[in-house]
């Protein structure tokens, strides 16, 4: 059986570093909708930030011609946020995934350790020049979305 989705937003924007507050604050909004604990949140956001972050710094190496995509899906137990964007994908995935492995050498490579760390389910999907698919799951324990006060 598929979940239903509760609520969703769709939002593209250019990749500059700029859109990643713009990213965090947009899942924010959405996941407080849920009735998580402000370290729940915080641990959204940042995962969030690292995603986005990526596909600006590595997936377009900070030029901004490229468009990353942000889909954030609440279902009654949990919270799904995509990132996805065109630029040229992970060679290794389960390289890419290792703490410290960066291809940045002013990075410290320890954005998929912190989206790991904070998130339930952290899925990746690439393709050499075809850009790549974040996929970040946080599961609500007995949380679900807040009934409207009418």
């Amino acid at each position: 059986m598929d979940k239903i989705v509760r609520n969703q937003i769709k939002l593209e924007f250019i990749s500059i570093p700029e859109n990643v507050g713009l990213a965090r604050i947009t899942i924010a909004a959405l996941a407080s909708q849920l009735d998580l604990t402000l370290n729940d949140l915080e641990e959204i956001k940042v995962a969030t930030s690292e995603a986005v972050s990526n596909a600006i710094i590595h997936g377009y190496r900070n030029k901004p011609a490229g468009i990353v995509k942000l889909i954030g899906s609440l279902y009654e137990d949990s919270i799904v946020i995509e990132v996805i964007d065109e630029g040229v994908g992970i060679a290794d995935i389960p390289q890419a995934m290792q703490p410290a492995f960066t291809t940045d050498p002013e990075r410290m490579g320890l954005g998929f350790v912190f989206m790991q760390s904070f998130m339930d389910e952290v899925k990746v999907e690439s393709e050499i020049n075809n850009g790549t698919r974040v996929i970040l799951t946080k599961k609500l324990e007995g949380a679900g979305i807040q009934k409207a006060v009418s």
